[in-house]
């Protein structure tokens, strides 16, 4: 069991560091905004930075590589994102901060990081719902990574069975959070057609043997 704990935590943590890189470098290789929202970018900064805290708080230092990396390459996108909009982008990342992202605290004042932790986790969806909600306004998604959400999906699941070997109620909660999340917005990239340059390639290739 020792074994198994070890390695879905090495695996969650490692997805976890990685999953926001493809949308950072989405963002700075081509400046496109298009469906990415501020907001998200900005509550993602605030629950990575409640992660740090409460991994500390709590001695959870699994999630602590995590949400550090995670926290900075949230900050990126955001001086990626204002770079690209202007001004215009602190007023969505302004809210994403200081408004979704401050969903934990009444809960961390009146229990303390035991009754924060889960709050933490049920705000995973929190952090994760502007994204969902910029993606079904528009057709247009040429600026969302789908290799971030593949990993976004699977980080889930793994964090999700880690919380429950471990019985930690934030880990479950926001694994759960993100597994659905992370689906609803995969599930509209497949519906607009924006599928990752390495399927499109595959496809237009047997496409092309079939007709030969």
């Amino acid at each position: 069991m020792n074994f198994i704990l070890t390695l879905t935590v090495v695996a969650a943590s490692v997805l976890g560091s990685g999953m926001a890189l493809p949308q950072a470098m989405r963002l700075a290789r081509t400046g496109k905004v298009d469906g990415v929202s501020a907001v998200w970018i900005g509550v993602s900064m605030a629950i990575n930075a409640w992660w740090t805290a409460y991994a500390v708080a709590t001695s959870l230092w699994a999630i602590l590589p995590v949400s550090t990396v995670s926290l900075a390459l949230y900050f990126a996108m955001a001086t990626v994102f204002v770079r690209s909009v202007g001004r215009a982008a602190l007023g969505g990342m302004a809210v994403g901060v200081f408004g979704l992202g401050m969903a934990p605290l009444p809960a961390f004042l009146i229990g303390g990081w035991d009754m924060a932790g889960l709050a933490i986790g049920l705000s995973y969806g929190i952090q994760l719902a502007p994204a969902v909600f910029a993606a079904y306004r528009t057709r247009q998604l040429d600026g969302v990574a789908p290799t971030t959400w593949m990993l976004s999906f699977v980080e889930g699941l793994l964090w999700l069975a880690y919380g429950a070997m471990i019985t930690d109620l934030a880990l479950l909660a926001g694994g759960a959070t993100g597994v659905a999340m992370a689906g609803a917005i995969l599930l509209r990239l497949v519906a607009v057609g924006s599928v990752p340059d390495l399927i499109r390639v595959d496809e237009v290739t047997r496409v092309k043997v079939s007709r030969n």
